[in-house]
């Protein structure tokens, strides 16, 4: 079983239109690392281009030591999970979850093995045969992780993935995605705009403002009271309500 990789963003320089980002970050091999940072500040970018959606204008993004730049995004070895999980509704879950291993569905023994793995890692034992209609949000959410884990690639990254879900099941995904890093110490990178959710399950923060890095280091050290002062702006003026009160006493 593979573990995690170690991802260098190496002066990354990336454009849409008229908002310029720049990123020049390390990313420890088998952590979890939040990235947070204002909207538009270039979270979902920089998953994007580690992914190779987005291709650089200048730069290299290098995982395992390995220039991956200008690799398609099938060839790299990452797994990724969006917010609207991207299920196909004509799919049975076990369907959308073998695509992880065949893209035509010609399923091996061993295939249907790691499937029938991953959906009871998940909870998703017994709804094989279901359609995503048939699932809650969690559920579906709960399919996509299981098509990510039989694909069984070194990084993982989450764009925001448990947004839409209320504080209970989000709590459960969080709790599931940090079981799942424990027992295969893959790196998971986690963007979220929740400073409790970073708090809850990363070893390590990036906090993005205006298309760079603005602070990087390990997650306690943003909410400690001599923390990076971009983060504690953030969390002061849009997240304080949705701070739990131990930390929200820190920020003032």
């Amino acid at each position: 079983m593979t573990t995690g990789a170690a991802i260098r963003l190496d002066h990354v320089a990336f454009s849409y239109g008229e908002a310029a980002m720049n990123f020049d970050a390390a990313i420890e091999a088998s952590a979890i690392t939040a990235v947070m940072g204002p909207s538009g500040s270039g979270k979902s970018t920089l998953l994007n281009l580690i992914a190779g959606f987005e291709t650089p204008q200048a730069g290299r993004i290098l995982i395992s030591g390995m220039d991956v730049t200008r690799l398609e995004p099938a060839a790299r070895p990452v797994s990724m999970v969006f917010q609207e999980n991207n299920l196909f509704a004509h799919l049975s879950v076990e369907q959308n979850v073998g695509l992880g291993r065949s893209p035509a569905l010609r399923l091996a023994a061993e295939d249907r093995e790691a499937v029938a793995g991953a959906l009871d890692r998940t909870g998703l034992a017994g709804k094989e045969k279901r359609l995503p209609r048939e699932l809650s949000g969690g559920e579906r959410q709960r399919v996509a992780l299981a098509r990510v884990l039989v694909r069984d690639r070194p990084v993982l990254l989450l764009d925001e993935p448990f947004a839409a879900l209320g504080p209970a099941l989000r709590d459960d995904m969080l709790d599931l995605v940090q079981g799942v890093h424990e027992e295969r110490k893959m790196t998971v990178v986690l963007v979220t705009h929740r400073p409790e959710d970073a708090r809850r399950v990363a070893q390590r923060m990036i906090f993005l403002d205006n298309g760079t890095v603005a602070a990087s280091g390990e997650t306690e050290f943003f909410f400690e009271p001599d923390g990076p002062a971009a983060f504690r702006r953030y969390i002061g003026t849009e997240q304080k309500v949705a701070l739990p009160p131990e930390i929200a006493r820190k920020t003032t």
